[in-house]
């Protein structure tokens, strides 16, 4: 069994996953809206045990989250908001649709900031409500009226991810920790042959003027710093 991310050309087989377990179905465009949007969000279980007989074969997905952030939240604070979550019947109990979520998740915080995430779910659907309260741990923060098209009653559900930024930040710790480990293990901590003399010395400590300086990496970077800003153009004096 394999998780990755939503690609667009896995979506006429969520719809098909979707339609065959949910009732709350989508166009395809809105799936793509998703994928498109917020690449990161989104993905797919796909079932290895049979590998496709050609590069033209379908692969054999049998679960799938579709997620995205709020883009205005009324709240203020970032969070995601969890679509559509399903796995095929053949492939229940196996731990996918947590897996799924969590990969969620993390995405959202690692990528986005989130705080929480939200979803609905009708109040009829007591297997939902197990996965969403037992296992995933989610809370139940209200009952919406008449949410759905058929006019029935849904749960508005929450689950803050301060446990997931607990995870990310051991994560980048025990990282941190390899990193050194490796580092003073290979010996280029304490590793000093001496440094060039003469004319040769002088040209490279100019070299290394001018390309030692510290740069952000991964994490650090923020999403924000790719992002363009819009200068407020300045009043004619």
């Amino acid at each position: 069994m394999d998780i990755i991310m939503l690609h667009p050309s896995h979506i006429p087989h969520v719809q098909t996953c979707n339609i065959t377990n949910l009732p709350e179905n989508y166009f395809a465009k809105y799936y793509l809206y998703h994928a498109l949007t917020w690449p990161q969000l989104s993905y797919v279980a796909i079932d290895l045990s049979k590998p496709p007989r050609s590069k033209n074969d379908p692969p054999k997905i049998v679960g799938y989250v579709l997620a995205k952030m709020e883009e205005e939240p009324v709240d203020g604070i970032p969070h995601g908001h969890i679509t559509s979550l399903s796995v095929m019947r053949t492939h229940r109990r196996l731990g996918l649709a947590e897996k799924l979520m969590r990969q969620s998740q993390k995405a959202m915080v690692e990528t986005f900031g989130a705080k929480y995430v939200s979803l609905h779910v009708r109040v009829s659907n007591k297997a939902a409500l197990r996965l969403y309260k037992d296992t995933l741990q989610f809370e139940v923060e209200k009952v919406e009226s008449k949410y759905y098209a058929d006019g029935e009653d849904a749960f508005s559900m929450k689950q803050d991810l301060n446990f997931i930024w607990e995870q990310v930040k051991l994560d980048d710790e025990s990282l941190r920790k390899d990193e050194k480990t490796k580092t003073e293990g290979d010996g280029t901590a304490d590793h000093d042959e001496g440094d060039p003399v003469g004319d040769e010395g002088q040209e490279d400590n100019k070299k290394k003027k001018e390309v030692m300086r510290k740069v952000k990496i991964g994490r650090a970077l923020g999403v924000s710093d790719l992002v363009e800003k819009v200068e407020t153009p300045k009043a004619a004096s």
